[in-house]
């Protein structure tokens, strides 16, 4: 039987301390989201990775509600996409 469920990574608009990158990735990921904002903690705290990255999720992952992130809306912006 095949049961395949679609999931979307999205950033939710409940359940934010910044931009809501915790909250989605641990919502796609079925696991707590404490777990993932301790993770961003320790990868900035350890090399500093967790910024970038954070930043890097926020910009390529669409908030809920929306089709594209704001990486995409940049780059239809600058191809004239949104006139």
């Amino acid at each position: 039987m095949n049961t395949t469920t679609s999931r979307n990574l999205t950033r939710p608009t409940h359940d934010r301390m910044l931009a809501g990158v915790a909250s989605g990735l641990a919502g796609y990921a079925g696991i707590d989201v404490l777990v993932v904002r301790i993770a961003f903690a320790v990868l900035t705290f350890l090399g500093g990775a967790g910024i970038p990255l954070y930043l890097a999720c926020w910009l390529l992952i669409p908030a809920e509600g929306s089709d594209q992130s704001i990486a995409a809306k940049g780059a239809a912006d600058l191809r004239g996409g949104n006139q």
